[in-house]
């Protein structure tokens, strides 16, 4: 399968972010992608450094306006889209939400961002609440995904439930990156990490794993910090984690990168991690913490 990767910088003219990723989707459709991946909330600058109450004004339903837009253009390069949108579900009630368009543009699937996190220019917490549609992939004409967001990238527990559930692919539509006055030992340590991890869940369940960041720097509007340097570095790896592409961390990116999902199912006969599980032995996973004083 060829899978379009698009790392782009964004600014807060939203139809003008949605015109350069149009066009960025057709180049890599031309180019035969077959399934086509973006960054999280790609519509819009990262608005989550601030806590502003105007901000959920960005948020739009699903269905509406964004699925529209993103739907056509599926249909219109004949792809199965994956895309990143503020999800506003009812009045105070709002999820960062990806979702999947089939080549004929229908809306086949959706994933909310199910960890949020709150740190310093990272409030999500203000904004989204946690999902609730589980750690379920999503069936299309190029395969099962196993879709999830940012911040989940970090927790082995998600990447497993989803390739358990048959998944054929992790995919990760991201926004992360450095403050911008972080050393430049700290940043690196912090990329590397970020790669290591998810190369990790790609060793761990015998699948290819494709993680789609932003790039370039942008402004904290409160003036609190220097803002937010996008590290870019989007990736794919294969299932024993050997990398196939890394865009550049500090540039935009178009790529269209081959993945042999056949390939999984060699490597899991090699590496039969699934098989030698002990699930009779694994119930303090459902526990916060274990005080084993």
């Amino acid at each position: 399968m060829k899978v379009g990767l698009i790392q782009q910088a964004c600014t807060a003219d939203v139809e003008a972010n949605r015109r350069k990723l149009a066009g960025g989707i057709r180049q890599v459709a031309a180019q035969g992608a077959e399934l086509v991946v973006l960054q999280e909330l790609h519509d819009t600058l990262y608005f989550c450094q601030t806590e502003c109450v105007d901000n959920f004004d960005l948020a739009e339903t699903i269905p509406g306006p964004g699925t529209a837009f993103y739907g056509g253009l599926a249909q219109e390069c004949g792809v199965v889209l994956v895309a990143s949108l503020f999800e506003r579900r009812a009045a105070g009630l709002y999820h960062n939400t990806a979702v999947v368009f089939e080549r004929d543009g229908s809306l086949v699937g959706r994933y909310r961002k199910m960890h949020i996190p709150d740190d310093p220019a990272y409030y999500e917490k203000f904004y989204f609440a946690p999902g609730d549609l589980g750690f379920r992939p999503i069936r299309t004409s190029v395969g099962c995904l196993g879709l999830q967001v940012c911040w989940d990238q970090w927790y082995p527990e998600g990447a497993r439930l989803m390739a358990l559930a048959g998944a054929d692919i992790l995919i990760y539509p991201t926004a992360i990156g450095f403050e911008s006055t972080d050393v430049l030992e700290e940043r690196e340590r912090q990329r590397e990490a970020w790669t290591t991890v998810q190369r990790g869940h790609a060793v761990a369940n015998g699948l290819p794993v494709v993680a789609v960041n932003r790039v370039g720097l942008e402004p904290d509007p409160s003036g609190q910090t220097g803002g937010i340097c996008f590290w870019g570095s989007s990736f794919v790896c294969g299932p024993q984690g050997e990398m196939l592409y890394r865009a550049p961390q500090d540039e935009e990116a178009l790529a269209v990168v081959d993945i042999d999902l056949g390939r999984s199912e060699q490597v899991r006969r090699w590496w039969p991690f699934l098989r030698d599980r002990r699930v009779e032995c694994f119930g303090g996973l459902q526990q916060r913490y274990i005080d084993n004083k």
